[in-house]
């Protein structure tokens, strides 16, 4: 980052698979000024995750557990923070979509991923859910990569710690299918009105 050139301000929209983080992330992309660089985790890396499980010999559906840890989600992540450090030194804002369960519930790790991503302003904005939501909507989406969370759903629910509020400063949104409050007005709350989108 140059003397000049602040840095952009960092959005981590985190949560689940399941819980509704590419909705929350349209919704904050229509209502933030400037409009934040997206970097969704599977956008950048589905495909790349694809071909290294079957290179593999792996499950297509294994997106969890200690050997994907290892072998691909270090690198998706570690991926990821570089390339939101360096879009944000020219002062463009970043939106980051991923779980980052990992980060979010420890201080002691989202301290460090936050010097990682070039330091404040990093905002987390984590996506509340519970168990009978992530089950419901991943069922209903019906993708491959989900299969090995729904034969193992205890387990992946565990893992996900879906009701465990992060012990960082963060913001809230309740997503689950009980939620009382709309997803619309809790985003308004949080970042304004949805602006029009211009006419192509």
């Amino acid at each position: 980052m140059t003397a000049e050139t602040a840095p952009g301000t960092v959005w981590v929209v985190a949560g689940p698979p399941g819980s509704g983080k590419s909705t929350v992330c349209r919704s904050l992309l229509a209502r933030l000024r400037p409009v934040p660089a997206l970097l969704d985790k599977d956008t950048l890396y589905g495909p790349f995750v694809a071909a290294t499980l079957a290179a593999y010999g792996r499950d297509p559906g294994e997106r969890e557990g200690p050997w994907y840890d290892d072998h691909v989600k270090r690198h998706e992540y570690d991926g990821m923070t570089a390339t939101a450090r360096e879009i944000r030194s020219y002062g463009c804002p970043v939106l980051l979509s991923g779980p980052f369960t990992g980060q979010i519930h420890s201080r002691e790790r989202w301290e460090a991923w936050t010097a990682a991503l070039g330091g404040a302003p990093v905002r987390l904005v984590w996506i509340g859910t519970d168990a009978a939501t992530l089950r419901h909507r991943l069922g209903e989406r019906g993708l491959a990569r989900d299969t090995g969370k729904l034969e193992a759903f205890g387990a992946f629910v565990e893992r996900m710690r879906p009701g465990v509020p992060p012990p960082v400063p963060h913001t809230a949104i309740d997503n689950r299918l009980s939620a009382p409050a709309s997803l619309d007005d809790q985003l308004t709350a949080l970042a304004g009105p949805a602006h029009p989108r211009p006419e192509a």
